[in-house]
């Protein structure tokens, strides 16, 4: 019976222990993540502007977003044109380089090195900075269009490029996608292709039969990190477009800055972050819905 209560106070000042090693984790989580996110919630049914104590108004700020401003929609829309272009480019083009530095050959750590560099300065002001000069009228980009005889393009002067140029940005930024596709296909057993190239079946076969199914895994985690991040785009149309032309590139995130930190809405801007969350919500759980039709697990018996 000693001994037993001995165990007890032993395992309570250890419970104790690791407690205090969370507790600066747990007070950060709370002040800076856990009280915003239930006071911007609040704030959404007001309407508090900095200058002016919060006063509650319902759903008015809701209301009003959905049908009484058109620039809501258009950032809607942007921003899923947006999402819809960068996921499915930044994954390919991620999965494609995954595919070629899947080999032993030499140099290839400094090739892969190379590879990730850009996604080390992702989001960066400076990154954006320098991807707008490179395709302004007289950048470097049409520089090379010349040089093969082709005319300049305005990259940033037309309502269909001006979006698609910002998403080649976010495409170019595949890094951190390809090393989690480089540790997948790494760990796909090279018995499966032995097997498989004595059955008579091609390397185009064995990609989709073999490797594809093994990293559905990685490629559903991908699927939900990429898309999270989408839809939450803000440094690059800001820095580059301010929005334009013609708000071609005004996405949600600048629609919520504009409200809250141009116009000290911020009520109404604390409501388009909700709506913001509650679309990153909606389609995550879409997804994860349907990964049971697509994603397989070793160990589920599923192979």
């Amino acid at each position: 019976m000693v001994n037993k209560k001995a165990k007890i106070r032993k395992y309570k000042k250890r419970d104790y222990q690791a407690f205090l090693y969370l507790l600066p984790w747990l007070v950060g989580f709370a002040v800076l993540q856990l009280y915003p996110f239930i006071t911007s919630l609040y704030y959404s049914f007001t309407d508090y502007k900095i200058s002016v104590a919060p006063n509650f108004i319902g759903l008015k700020n809701y209301t009003k977003l959905f049908t009484q401003d058109p620039e809501f929609w258009n950032s809607l829309k942007v921003t899923l044109l947006y999402t819809l272009y960068t996921v499915p480019g930044k994954l390919l083009m991620a999965l494609a380089v995954a595919v070629f530095l899947n080999r032993d050959i030499k140099g290839i750590n400094l090739i892969r090195t190379l590879y990730y560099i850009p996604s080390l300065f992702g989001g960066s002001v400076a990154i954006a900075i320098l991807w707008k000069i490179l395709f302004v009228d007289n950048g470097v980009i049409n520089a090379m269009l010349n040089t093969v005889g082709l005319p300049s393009l305005q990259w940033w002067g037309s309502t269909k490029l001006a979006l698609r140029t910002i998403c080649m940005l976010e495409i170019w930024q595949f890094g951190s996608s390809m090393v989690m596709f480089l540790a997948a296909l790494k760990n796909v057993q090279k018995e499966l292709y032995e097997a498989a190239s004595i059955d008579g079946a091609g390397k185009i076969r064995m990609f989709f039969k073999i490797t594809i199914p093994h990293i559905t895994p990685i490629i559903f985690f991908n699927l939900i990190m990429q898309t999270i991040q989408a839809f939450q785009n803000f440094t690059s149309a800001f820095v580059i477009t301010k929005g334009g032309p013609l708000k071609s590139t005004y996405v949600l995130g600048m629609k919520l800055y504009t409200e809250a930190f141009s116009y000290f809405k911020m009520g109404y801007g604390s409501a388009i972050s909700w709506v913001i969350f509650t679309l990153i919500m909606t389609v995550t759980l879409i997804l994860f819905r349907s990964s049971s039709a697509w994603v397989y697990y070793e160990d589920s018996g599923d192979f």
